[in-house]
């Protein structure tokens, strides 16, 4: 039968030699579907084309190159954990192409696990299901939320094992992006001294992801503003719902300004800044409070290695950078204290928001209240502070909420706004159920021992409506129990 058909229309590998690597994925021995993102997969303008199950997984899978399609797999150098690597690239990633969505979106189709590439180093290649399932929650929760971020379109169990601390079964997914070019793509050329090839990445990136930079007399400027706009925006954003990236290298930040590579990540249940999670972090560099510190240091990265495009007088371009990581702070504490505006519902800003805010977080801290719970039941308590289970029973001592408490219900009569209105921001702005680490280790886990996709799928189905509360959404929503707690995440390499 058919495969999928698919509307390729290829850029990045029309860049010069040095850019990629033309490479073919491997094959597998036994691919089984087991996700498929229908609605995406419309979006992108995929024709099914009546292909069935085994006809997507083996284009998903890598056994068999759709037309059109010219695999490559990309260089790009990163600072990992504050040490520079000069070469890296995509070791078990290869990109099958592009195409134009529904909405005349250029959009990256890439196989992640699909064997090994030039860039392998030591690596096989391929992924275990892990973090393939991992990412594919993660990423499309993300999208749920509003989040900028990479999203899954399938995953296909390989029928072969991998070796990691043990063998475990294969995965590929298919991920889709706005491209898959990072920071550590300008400092891989930045690094080589190649401004040939860092003018034309850079032409390539004002085209595809920053147009109307592309207009300003000053182009790579502006584009080195948008780009720090983004990623403020977008780790606060995360920082808003808890999430902990757990890996915030270069080479794993995207210059779109979309989350990309899901590794180690986790996200928050007892609120507490310098949690950590990702078994590599051993210093807690990227803890969840440090990271608008690591988005800054990021964003320095990056504009050194934009220097030669910034100003052809270096110490102008170096001012110029200068300046623009300098502003980054006010640039992110203006996105999240409006993120967490929206979740208190604090519809005008004030003076002493940040004081307000401050507060909650750290009784919540004191108390080991969970993150998600206790702003989802700051949504009910804003409409009515009588009724059903509060946000004061998740503290031990709740006199530290309460003294809260009475500041916030006041605020929010001072503001007089309509109380509907105020609830639906909150309700927005918190999810009553999140991708928590213990639900998705268990599905995994099902996975793993008993071939069994069925908890995943469920997990999924709860994680496309992140607001609902009753029905099949309920039991996702419970922090885990001591023996379930998940403290360790691994990136699966």
């Amino acid at each position: 039968m058919d495969g999928p058909a698919f509307a390729f229309s290829n850029t990045y590998a029309r860049l010069p030699g040095q850019f990629h690597a033309h490479v073919a994925p491997t094959p597998v021995s036994q691919p089984r579907l087991l996700l498929f993102n229908e609605a995406l997969a419309a979006e992108l303008g995929i024709e099914r084309a009546g292909a069935d199950a085994q006809a997507l997984a083996d284009v998903f899978a890598g056994n068999r190159i759709p037309d059109g399609a010219e695999p490559i797999s990309a260089v790009y150098a990163g600072h990992q954990f504050g040490g520079y690597s000069p070469q890296l690239g995509d070791g078990r990633a290869i990109l099958l192409g592009e195409v134009i969505d529904r909405e005349g979106r250029r959009r990256d189709i890439q196989l992640k696990g699909a064997g090994r590439t030039p860039y392998s180093r030591r690596g096989d290649g391929r992924a275990a299901v892990g973090p393939v399932l991992r990412e594919y929650l993660v990423s499309e929760f993300l999208h749920a939320l509003g989040i900028p971020s990479t999203r899954a379109l399938a995953a296909v169990a390989t029928g072969d094992r991998v070796v990691r601390e043990r063998a475990l079964p294969g995965a590929v997914l298919t991920r889709v992006a706005a491209s898959h070019i990072r920071v550590g793509t300008f400092q891989y050329f930045a690094a080589q001294g190649d401004t040939q090839a860092l003018r034309a990445l850079g032409e390539h990136v004002l085209a595809r992801h920053y147009p109307q930079a592309r207009d300003d007399p000053r182009p790579y400027q502006a584009l080195l503003q948008d780009f720090a706009r983004r990623h403020a925006s977008l780790v606060a954003r995360w920082m808003a719902v808890g999430f902990i990236h757990g890996v915030m290298n270069t080479d794993n930040m995207s210059v779109s300004g979309e989350t990309i590579d899901f590794g180690p990540c986790a996200f928050l249940e007892a609120y507490d800044p310098s949690a950590v999670f990702s078994a590599i972090d051993e210093g807690g560099r990227y803890a969840y409070a440090n990271q608008p510190w690591a988005a800054q240091w990021n964003l320095a990265r990056f504009a050194e290695a934009m220097l030669p495009l910034l100003d052809d007088d270096a110490q102008r371009a170096t001012e110029f950078a200068q300046s623009v990581i300098n502003a980054f702070p006010a640039l992110f504490e203006a996105q999240w204290l409006a993120a967490m505006r929206a979740k208190l519902g604090l519809l005008e800003p004030r003076d002493d928001d940040a004081e307000l805010i401050g507060r909650l977080l750290d009784a919540m801290h004191a108390a080991e209240a969970d993150f998600t719970l206790t702003f989802h039941r700051l949504c009910a308590a804003a409409a009515d502070p009588a009724g059903g289970a509060g946000p004061r029973d998740l503290f031990g001592d709740p006199a530290a909420f309460d003294a809260w408490a009475t500041d916030w219900t006041a605020r929010l009569r001072s503001e007089g706004a309509p109380a509907q209105e105020r609830h639906r921001i909150m309700r927005s702005a918190n999810p009553a159920l999140i991708a928590r680490n213990h639900r998705v280790e268990q599905a995994i886990g099902r996975f793993v021992e008993d071939a069994d996709i069925a908890p995943t799928s469920a997990l999924l189905a709860a994680l496309l409506h992140p607001q609902e509360s009753s029905g099949a959404a309920a039991p996702f929503m419970a922090p885990a129990l001591p023996a379930e707690r998940v403290l360790r995440t691994f990136c699966g390499t």
